[in-house]
């Protein structure tokens, strides 16, 4: 709110132009100077200004604000393995707040179609079993984890890497996708196969999980795990030429 106030200054003449006596005394000049000036807020202004601020800022949080923030703080991690306790906690609580835009029936979404990079999970040998592992992650330094839906009941899960540096390998899953109910998958996989170098041969028997849908749109997928574990899904963008 703009204000003015006066301000009266008083100021001495030099020797008048016009012929004085020589006792007269030299004549004061009053000027009238009108400033504009900006009132100070108070206190309880700015606090108020403070909590609007605040309560607009939480009104334009939504889901693609959401989805942005859990992608950059995964992004570059190997999968979550370089994040800190504080990290995978941030990413976990963004996670739950996305749980609150997920679709009803997240399982029938044809959304759940196509390929996926495994951008994060916060169990590093959830992915990619001893490949992983703290041991294993010595000698084969992981390059992608790829998961691709296929319609109308196939699962494929590949991690390939580098083992010792300098062999090109990969291991990968097939499996059969089985909706429990609205938001619950299971997935029985086959024996995984192992290519390493000019090598190929299966091992291991079958294996099973069992995966809720938390959140999905054209972007991520969001799966936890029966153990707790917790997945994020970027999906993959193929480029044709």
């Amino acid at each position: 709110m703009a204000c003015s106030f006066s301000v009266t200054i008083s100021s001495p003449l030099s020797k008048p132009k016009i012929p004085v006596s020589s006792n007269s005394k030299p004549a004061n000049l009053h000027l009238k100077v009108s400033l504009p000036y900006e009132k100070r807020l108070n206190s309880r202004s700015l606090r108020i200004a403070k909590a609007i601020s605040i309560s607009n800022t939480e009104l334009r949080t939504g889901p693609d604000d959401l989805v942005a923030s859990i992608l950059s703080k995964v992004t570059q991690t190997n999968g979550g393995v370089s994040l800190t306790k504080e990290g995978h906690k941030e990413v976990a609580q963004v996670a739950q707040e996305l749980q609150k835009y997920c679709v009803e029936e997240p399982v029938k979404c044809p959304l759940i179609f196509g390929e996926w990079d495994v951008v994060y999970c916060s169990n590093p040998t959830s992915p990619g079993g001893g490949y992983r592992s703290a041991v294993g992650r010595l000698f084969f330094r992981t390059k992608e984890m790829i998961q691709a839906v296929e319609a109308p009941d196939t699962v494929r899960n590949k991690v390939s890497f580098t083992a010792l540096g300098f062999l090109d390998g990969e291991v990968s899953l097939k499996g059969k996708l089985k909706a429990l109910d609205e938001k619950w998958i299971q997935v029985i996989f086959e024996p995984p196969e192992l290519k390493v170098g000019g090598l190929e041969f299966r091992y291991g028997g079958e294996s099973e999980v069992k995966l809720q849908i938390t959140y999905i749109d054209e972007k991520i997928r969001l799966g936890l795990g029966s153990r707790g574990s917790l997945f994020v899904f970027q999906r993959r963008i193929n480029i044709v030429n």
